[in-house]
């Protein structure tokens, strides 16, 4: 008697499937152990942890109640003190440098606490991948579901967000599940898809403020769901249900805002009030709103939301209308409508890509042949299932063109989730009895895992060849798609492996993001940096030596000299000629006492500030056209330079500056390659 070949249960396979989306989380949070704080962490972190053990929510309240709080709950286990509320940087809700004392000044095991935020984050990756494993099988079987998992687990943004201390995976995972589960309801409407509806609803306005992008979504869902059931038994019926369904859902998320915040309107912790204030005043955070600053008014007096949530509200608002952003060179406060279609290019893998656009161009054909077939009318109901996806994909990428807030591959996330579903329609022709279409299939994801491992565990600055890959990337896209400060460690690696001894070369930095370089082992003279957290005022010129640059400050994108220009040049060359005075008022205390009674201390400092930043865009402006000699995890470049080198580049004439930079360009004078 021949076997009966063996088919896999229904439980082995959602078995297998969770296995994937552990290994992903795996995968993401191991990849971060040698990550050092990237630049939004300290700020989510601190204000969680303040959020459980004091009640306090004026600390970052923009970016999400319920991903912070979630993130810092091991905190809580682990009995992590806060810093004194007697602090300035308490009272004045400054949660960068308030966080930096938290994680640094304390002697707290840093590393560990990030460690375990990460994790609680990774949670909400693997439940991502399962939430587009069962939503694919539900389309195109068990194989399609497979393959769309397969995708996810792999793709280099998710490892690379799936497990940071921020609020992007965690708002991911609620958009995919908020028209996943308002679609059912409609499909179903029981008391038990309503109720779970209604709270992933309000559970996603806890999560980050691009909520408000899914009322359009629902609606855009129901208007589709409603016309369908109208053409059987009028508008009147399917209308009332969803009026019905949108007042259940919106009082469910106006109680569930309100719970996150204790049931309770100040954002001030009553027993912690005195001198207390929110880092923006409401008058500055409400200047040039026009009717919305009318409208949060009145709903903050009537006391209809959390103060903290709508401050955090009108923050993203007032913040988003402009934000220095660059791109391949340029440079801009609005942005470009551009700016994510090319991040989604160049930042997703390019068999990523083909099977994209193999899925789009097999879907028109086919969608154009089942037309021919049969019609207007059944071929809209062949895709009518696909309605919750195509209305997230829409509405969001729609406002991502017109976004001016162009700092970050990972704005766009919440997308791919739907390309990752669609792609398992690939899946139905999964099949031995078609070897050649199996064959492409297996290698084309074989591919992306293998493109994908290759850069492990640098995967926040992946980037394919369409730009050369990733030590390329600091040519097109810094801040969160690239340099998000989360390399310090391992510059501090670097060197210890290639400047230590005797022999130890200066080290100077310029670095962008909230770690610290102390906590770090790192000793170098402190070139202007984002932010700059107790950043030592003290005045050093600068010489031959190693210069360790973050992709974003050698872009000067948060500077207004990131062009140089003939203005620029002139004010530095009246600001080089005090250098020497600067150093004699910090050496020489006699010295001082005169300088003094000409120039307050305070000018003295502005003064020297401004040099500051001044000689390190001239020095930026040269590096950018020479050749590193070397990259620590593509973020952050590093140059040993001459001291003829450092003499053009920061302190010579314009002439020789120049002359400087064309022998770079032209090859002329010797500039190592990167590796």
């Amino acid at each position: 008697m021949t076997p009966r070949a063996w088919t896999p249960s229904s439980a082995f396979l959602v078995s297998l499937a969770v296995l994937l989306a552990l290994l992903h989380a795996l995968m993401a949070v191991t990849a971060t152990a040698g990550k050092s704080m990237t630049s939004d962490e300290i700020a989510h972190l601190t204000a969680g942890h303040a959020y459980n053990s004091r009640g306090d929510f004026r600390l970052q309240p923009e970016n999400g109640n319920l991903p912070q709080r979630w993130a810092a709950l091991p905190f809580s286990a682990a009995r992590a003190p806060l810093p004194p509320s007697n602090l300035e940087t308490w009272q004045t809700a400054d949660v960068w440098n308030y966080g930096h004392a938290f994680f640094y000044e304390q002697g707290l095991s840093s590393g560990e606490l990030l460690f375990k935020g990460r994790a609680m984050i990774a949670l909400f990756s693997a439940a991502t991948g399962l939430l587009i494993f069962f939503w694919s099988r539900e389309l195109f079987g068990w194989r399609g579901a497979f393959l769309s998992l397969l995708l996810f687990v792999f793709c280099p943004a998710f490892l690379a967000h799936g497990a940071l201390a921020t609020s992007d995976m965690v708002m991911t995972f609620f958009f995919l599940a908020s028209v996943g589960a308002w679609w059912r309801h409609l499909q179903k409407p029981t008391p038990a898809s309503l109720a779970l509806s209604s709270v992933l609803l309000g559970l996603a306005f806890v999560a980050k403020f691009s909520a408000l992008l899914l009322p359009p979504m629902l609606g855009l869902c129901g208007i589709v769901w409603a016309a369908g059931r109208a053409k059987h038994e009028g508008w009147r019926k399917p209308v009332a249900q969803l009026a019905r369904s949108t007042l259940v859902h919106a009082a469910v998320t106006w109680a569930v805002i309100w719970a996150f915040y204790g049931f309770r309107f100040s954002a001030f912790a009553p027993e912690l009030t005195a001198n207390a204030t929110f880092n923006h005043g409401w008058g500055w955070m409400l200047t040039d709103m026009g009717g919305a600053a009318k409208v949060i008014w009145t709903v903050k007096e009537w006391k209809l939301l959390p103060e903290a949530w709508l401050y955090g509200l009108t923050f993203v608002i007032q913040f988003s209308k402009a934000r220095a952003a660059f791109l391949s060179g340029e440079y801009g406060i609005t942005g470009w409508w551009y700016f994510f279609p090319f991040t989604f290019l160049v930042k997703t893998t390019i068999p990523l890509l083909a099977v994209f656009l193999g899925v789009f161009f097999a879907g028109v054909w086919r969608g154009a042949k089942r037309l021919q077939q049969t019609g207007v009318v059944a071929t809209l109901g062949w895709l009518k299932p696909l309605t919750p996806l195509a209305a997230l994909f829409l509405v969001y990428w729609i406002t991502s063109l017109t976004s001016h807030l162009n700092i970050g591959h990972r704005h766009i996330l919440p997308t791919y989730p739907v390309l990752f579903i669609c792609a398992g329609w690939l899946g139905r022709g999964l099949d031995f009895r078609r070897p050649f279409f199996l064959s492409a299939i297996a290698v084309v994801t074989a591919l992306h895992a293998v493109e994908s491992w290759r850069i492990r565990p640098h995967y926040l600055a992946y980037f394919n060849a369409f730009v050369g890959g990733p030590v390329n990337g600091w040519r097109h896209l810094v801040d969160s798609s690239l340099d998000w400060g989360q390399d310090l460690s391992g510059l501090a690696d670097w060197l210890r492996a290639h400047n230590g001894g005797p022999a130890a070369a200066p080290v100077f930095l310029s670095y962008f993001g909230t770690g610290e370089p102390a906590y770090e082992g790192i000793q170098a003279t402190r070139l202007p940096s984002l932010p700059a957290f107790r950043q030592s005022s003290t005045w050093a010129p600068l010489t031959a030596g190693i210069y360790c640059v973050s992709a974003t400050m050698l872009q000067q994108v948060y500077s207004n000299q990131h062009t140089w220009t003939v203005a620029l040049e002139r004010e530095f060359q009246e600001l080089r000629a005090s250098e020497p005075l600067f150093l004699e008022f910090q050496n020489d205390p006699a010295r001082r006492a005169k300088f003094l009674a000409d120039f307050p201390a305070e000018r003295w400092q502005q003064v020297w500030k401004r040099y500051d930043a001044l000689r390190l865009a001239r020095l930026c402006y040269y590096l950018r056209v020479r050749a590193a000699d070397a990259q620590v995890g593509y973020s952050i470049l590093i140059y040993r330079l001459s001291p003829e080198e450092i003499a053009a580049a920061a302190r010579d004439s314009i002439g020789e500056w120049s002359a400087l930079i064309e022998r770079t360009i032209t090859g002329q004078s010797p500039a190592p390659a990167a590796r």
